[in-house]
């Protein structure tokens, strides 16, 4: 059975954003061409995303509610990072909050933008190996579906119309890389 969709009771445009600020940045090019763009800025200390390996085979995936896209999405946890919390305290932080599981092992994979075009927001993309139970009280509106999927099967996740995510899908293929020995650090 899909879950309920949350209510959308009114929406409106925002001035303010707890998370984001647009501002204008002036750029002379070295032809001499000048522009103003526009993007925007995130505050804090950007953000985790997770591949949790349950074992060497299946990562953990979340089914969240995405208001940007209004409906569940299958994807990776996910979060900011806190103040004065390194990425790897982050990450297990998110993993015990949104997935139940701790990490003894965690290796910071690469970095991804979300749309450098126009917004300064950056992920750190975490592997998190050898978990163990272990829940901590998040900030997520409901409770989170934990799904497990073999990485393996990797081709037929990412053609499900719930799993949209760019940077869960990304994560999922450096994950899958790096565990079979391709994923090389220029």
């Amino acid at each position: 059975m899909p879950p309920r969709y949350p209510i959308i009771h009114a929406t409106r445009d925002s001035d303010t954003s707890r998370f984001l600020h647009a501002e204008q940045v002036d750029l002379e090019f070295s032809n001499g061409e000048h522009r103003t763009y526009e993007r925007l800025k995130g505050h804090g200390l950007g953000a985790v995303i997770i591949v949790p390996m349950l074992d060497d085979e299946t990562v953990l995936l979340v089914r969240e509610y995405g208001v940007g896209v209004d409906r569940y999405e299958l994807g990776l946890p996910k979060g900011r990072l806190d103040q004065d919390e390194t990425v790897e305290q982050g990450a297990d932080r998110e993993l015990k909050e949104e997935v139940g599981y701790g990490a003894r092992k965690l290796k910071i994979l690469h970095n991804l933008s979300l749309s450098p075009a126009y917004m300064t927001h950056m992920a750190h993309v975490v592997l998190a190996q050898d978990l163990y139970p272990e829940r901590l009280q998040g900030d997520e509106p409901e409770p989170l579906e934990v799904v497990p999927w073999k990485l393996s099967d990797l081709h037929t996740l990412v053609s499900r119309d719930d799993v949209t995510e760019g940077r869960s899908i990304a994560a999922l293929f450096m994950a899958r890389e790096y565990l079979a020995g391709r994923l090389q650090r220029t």
